[in-house]
């Protein structure tokens, strides 16, 4: 095991970025905080490691399990003075997923977000069911029927494949 103490200063910081890079999402554990888009920044201030994550909505529960695991992370791996700074500007979109993060969703089954909607000023409030061009990630077939706007997190909706007969989640655009 590398520890922090077992390379320079760049190769120290590069080690903590690789190291935070790992964590995994704690409600989608098939994604990276990296992957996810929520691991914005690992800097050095001075002996101390400062992680940056940014939530995927202002309300996300999973946060301080975030942090906490970032934390124990480098710690666990020679980091003694971590901080985990929590920045809600710019906010997250799902634009931010990688490739990779997009291709762990669908080879979970769930289908993965399109392109976020583009917002010049204000977002509008809609209460009705947002239309959604989508393909089942189990079957590629594009006649889903929404079944809840909400899934297990705020973050996903649930749809039903008319084809294959599948439920899925699909993670929304943001």
């Amino acid at each position: 095991m590398v520890s922090a103490r077992a390379t320079g200063t760049r190769g120290r910081l590069d080690l903590a970025r690789a190291l935070a890079a790992e964590v995994v999402d704690p409600e989608m554990p098939m994604l990276t905080l990296e992957d996810l888009g929520v691991l914005r920044e690992v800097a050095a201030d001075g002996d101390r490691i400062v992680v940056t994550i940014t939530p995927t909505y202002s309300g996300c529960p999973a946060m301080a399990s975030m942090r906490d695991d970032l934390v124990h992370r480098l710690r666990d791996h020679g980091f003694a003075d971590v901080q985990v700074v929590v920045s809600l500007h710019p906010a997250w979109s799902s634009d931010w997923i990688t490739p990779r993060g997009r291709r762990a969703l669908e080879d979970h089954g769930l289908s993965a977000p399109g392109a976020a909607p583009d917002h010049d000023g204000p977002t509008p409030l809609t209460l009705s069911p947002i239309r959604r061009a989508l393909r089942c990630p189990r079957c590629g077939s594009d006649a889903v029927a929404l079944t809840s706007e909400f899934g297990p997190t705020a973050c996903t909706a649930l749809y039903r494949c008319v084809s294959c007969l599948e439920p899925f989640q699909h993670v929304k655009e943001i």
